[in-house]
C-alpha cells in the first residue's frame, strides 16, 4: 500500500523492508536520486512504484488520509501506576463448584436475601455481583458463577476477573465434574483458592473422603503443606460461615490487594441486557480507576456515556472505586460479557476507537474470506486442469459433462432441517445456549440458527421465523401481547422457557418431529414352500403354493415374503389362505395350508422360503443430547 511524497522509511515499513533496501533499489531506478534528502521525502510516485517492483512486491494506491485512518487508533491498558498512589481494595472473590452444591445458599446468608427462592429449579441462571460488607468493617465483593454445565463459558470468565475462588464442595457428594472444571479454571487464572466444604451438617458428610478427593486434582490443603484453607461450613445454618468470611480476608491481606483510585477506569464486563423500563444495562467490575457519571467507556465495538450507576440492590451510587460491582446507564450498544473496558476523555475518541474497531473486524472477514476464495480458486484450477489432460488424452473427441449440472444438483438433499430463532434476557444466557447449539452433530435433521439477540420477542423475530417455517426460543423473555397475536395469525410458535435444560428438552422434541416415521418389520411366520399348484378360478389358471408353517404363525392379514437363497422372489399380499378347503384368517406352526398371493402367476419353487411380517412405524428421536 502506497500514496504520495513517501518517505524512504515509511516506504521500507510497507514492504517490511529496511531503509538500506529501499536505498539500494533507488540506484536502480531511473531518476531516483531524485528525492528530498532533507527528511529523505521520494516526491515522485512513479519512482515509489518502481521501488516496488523492483523490490518484488505489487503495489495498492491510497491517499495520504486513507493510510493515516489506518493507523492503530485502538485503546489499550494503562502502564502499571506509581506505587505511591496505590490504596488498599477489597478482595474480588468468585464462587464456584458443582451443581446443588450450595454456591447460591453460602451467598443467601452472606447478603441475607432469598436469591434461592427467586431462582428457576434452583439453578443460577446469571453471573450476580455484590458487595457484602462485615462486622469488621472490611469489604468483600462476589461474583456468584452459576454451576450448571451450560454456563462453562460465564464461569471462566469470573475466574479471570478475581482475586480469590472460594471452591464449594458438598461433604456428601464430594469432588464431581463441574468441581474439577472449576480447579482448572481457577488455576490457568492464576487465582488463590479457599474451599469450602459444605452440607457438613448432612448425615451422609465425608470430610476426610471429600479432602482427600480435592488432593488427588491439584488441591494442597494447609493440613497437608500447602498452602490452600478449607473452612467446613453449613450455608444452610450459617456454620462456620464467619471463620470462611475471616479465611478470605486473611488470604487478601497476604495477597496486598491494592489499586488506582486516580487513573482512568479499567474494568471488565461481567453481564448485559436490555431492561424494558431503562434501556441497556451492563454489569461491571471495576479493576482500576473511579467511575464517575458523565465517564465515556468503550467496550469491545460498544461504548456508552454513563448516565448512572447502581448497586447490586438497585440503588443509585455516585462513584465506583476498584473491587466495585456496579451496573451501568447509558450504553449505545451492549457489550458482551468479559469484554474488557476502558475510560477514554472524549466522545470524539471514542467514535475513533469504536470505528477502528469495526474496520478491523471487517478486514479480519475480508482475510478470512481471502483464504476461503483462494482454497476454492485452487480447487477448481486443479479440476480444470485434471479435465484439460482428459481432453488432449481423447484427441478431437470432446469431453462430456457427467450427471447434472451443479445448479441443477443445489436443490438439496431432502434432509428435515429445523430453521430457530432464539431470544435471550442477558448477553451471558445467550452465549451459554449458542455455545451449548454449537454442540449439535446429529446428521438426521439440520439445525438452522436463523437469528438469536438479547431482549424480548419484537415483530422481525416473528417475521423470520415465518420465512423460514422455524419455531421462536425464549430464554427468561416476554412476549408482548401484540406480538403473541402476530404470531398466532401468523402460525409461528413461541417456546418460552426460563430453565436452560428445558429449553434443550424443548428443542430435542421439536427436532425429533421433524424426523420422519421409521419402519420396523415385526416377523411373526416362517413357513418351507413344499409344493407348487396350479388352479383353475374361472377361465385363468392361478399359482398357489402348498406351504408348512415352521414358525409362529401366517396371518392373511400381514405382508408376505418369498426368499430363495438370498434373493426376494416376491414380496406382497395374500388373496387366499387355506387349511385343506377351508378359507382361514391364520395357520399355526406345523400346520399345512395353501396360500395364493395377489400375482396370478410367480416364480415360485420347492425349497423356497415363505416369511410373514408386518410393518410398524414409530416415531424417531435425534440422536443428539447437550452435556449438561
Amino acid at each position: 500500500m502506497i500514496s504520495d511524497r513517501m518517505t524512504v522509511a515509511e516506504l521500507a515499513d510497507a514492504m517490511g523492508k529496511d531503509t538500506d533496501h529501499v536505498f539500494e533499489a533507488l540506484m536502480f531506478v531511473e531518476d531516483g536520486d531524485r528525492f528530498e534528502y532533507e527528511d529523505s521525502v521520494i516526491n515522485s510516485l512513479n519512482i515509489i512504484q518502481e521501488v516496488v517492483r523492483k523490490s518484488g512486491f505489487r503495489f495498492e494506491l491510497k491517499s495520504k488520509k486513507q493510510v493515516k485512518q489506518e493507523e492503530n487508533k485502538d485503546v489499550v491498558r494503562q502502564p502499571p501506576p506509581d506505587a505511591s498512589v496505590l490504596v488498599k481494595r477489597p478482595p474480588v472473590v468468585t464462587i464456584m463448584g458443582h451443581v446443588d452444591h450450595g454456591k447460591t445458599t453460602l451467598l443467601d446468608y452472606l447478603r441475607q436475601s432469598r436469591v434461592v427462592d427467586q431462582e428457576f429449579g434452583g439453578i443460577t441462571q446469571h453471573i450476580g455481583a455484590f458487595r457484602v460488607k462485615l462486622q469488621s468493617g472490611e469489604s468483600i465483593t462476589f461474583l456468584d458463577t452459576p454451576g450448571h454445565a451450560a454456563f462453562t463459558a460465564m464461569r471462566s470468565r469470573g475466574a479471570k476477573v478475581t482475586d480469590i475462588v472460594v471452591l464449594v464442595v458438598a461433604a456428601d457428594d464430594g469432588v464431581m465434574e463441574q468441581t474439577i472444571e472449576s480447579i482448572q479454571m481457577a488455576q490457568d487464572a492464576g487465582v488463590s483458592i479457599i474451599v469450602a466444604i459444605n452440607k457438613i451438617d448432612k448425615p451422609e458428610a465425608d470430610l476426610e473422603r471429600t479432602k482427600q478427593g480435592l488432593i488427588a486434582h491439584g488441591i494442597m490443603l494447609e493440613e497437608v503443606g500447602g498452602d490452600v484453607q478449607v473452612v467446613p461450613i453449613s450455608a444452610l445454618k450459617g456454620t462456620n460461615v464467619s471463620e470462611l468470611q475471616e479465611a478470605i480476608i486473611t488470604q487478601a491481606e497476604l495477597m496486598e490487594l491494592k489499586g488506582d483510585l486516580i487513573g482512568l477506569v479499567e474494568g471488565s464486563v461481567v453481564e448485559s441486557k436490555t431492561d424494558p423500563g431503562r434501556g441497556k444495562l451492563t454489569t461491571a467490575i471495576i479493576q482500576r480507576g473511579t467511575l464517575k457519571k458523565g465517564s465515556y467507556l468503550v467496550a469491545g465495538t460498544a461504548w456508552a456515556k454513563v448516565r448512572g450507576m447502581f448497586d447490586d440492590q438497585g440503588q443509585p451510587v455516585k462513584e465506583a472505586p476498584p473491587s466495585t460491582a456496579v451496573e451501568m446507564i447509558g450504553w449505545k450498544d451492549l457489550p458482551s460479557a468479559g469484554e474488557e473496558i476502558f475510560q477514554v476523555e472524549t466522545e470524539q475518541r471514542v467514535k475513533e476507537i469504536i470505528a477502528w474497531r469495526k474496520n478491523q473486524e471487517v478486514l479480519k472477514k475480508v482475510e478470512e474470506d481471502s483464504v476461503i476464495i483462494a482454497d476454492k480458486r485452487e480447487e477448481h484450477e486443479k479440476t480444470y486442469k485434471q479435465m484439460l489432460v482428459k481432453k488432449f488424452e481423447m484427441g478431437y473427441r470432446k469431453l462430456k459433462r457427467k450427471g447434472p449440472r451443479e445448479k441443477e444438483i443445489a436443490i438439496g438433499d431432502g434432509t428435515p432441517q429445523l430453521s430457530v430463532v432464539v431470544k435471550a434476557d442477558v448477553d451471558g444466557s445467550l452465549e451459554a445456549i449458542l455455545d451449548t447449539m454449537d454442540t449439535y452433530n446429529s446428521v438426521k435433521c439440520e439445525l438452522d440458527l436463523v437469528h438469536y439477540g438479547v431482549g424480548n420477542i419484537t415483530e422481525t423475530d416473528v417475521e423470520l421465523a415465518e420465512s423460514f417455517n422455524g419455531f421462536i426460543y425464549g430464554f427468561n423473555v416476554t412476549v408482548p401481547q401484540s406480538i403473541a397475536s402476530l404470531a398466532k395469525s401468523k402460525r409461528v410458535s413461541i417456546k418460552l422457557h426460563n430453565v436452560i435444560y428445558k429449553l434443550f428438552d424443548n428443542l430435542i422434541e421439536d427436532l425429533s418431529s421433524q424426523l420422519p416415521l421409521a419402519t420396523r418389520e415385526d416377523v411373526t411366520g416362517e413357513a418351507n414352500l413344499l409344493q407348487v399348484f396350479k388352479v383353475t378360478e374361472g377361465k385363468k389358471k392361478v399359482t398357489v403354493a402348498g406351504c408348512r408353517c415352521t414358525k409362529g404363525s401366517l396371518n392373511k392379514r400381514k405382508k408376505f415374503r418369498i426368499v430363495r437363497g438370498v434373493d426376494i422372489v416376491y414380496e406382497g399380499v395374500a388373496l387366499s389362505l387355506k387349511h385343506h378347503k377351508k378359507e382361514v384368517d391364520t395357520v399355526k406352526t406345523d400346520v399345512e395350508c395353501g396360500i395364493r398371493f395377489d400375482e396370478l402367476s410367480i416364480d415360485i419353487k420347492p425349497g423356497d422360503q415363505v416369511v410373514c411380517y408386518d410393518l410398524e412405524h414409530l416415531e424417531q428421536s435425534i440422536d443428539w443430547r447437550p452435556n449438561f
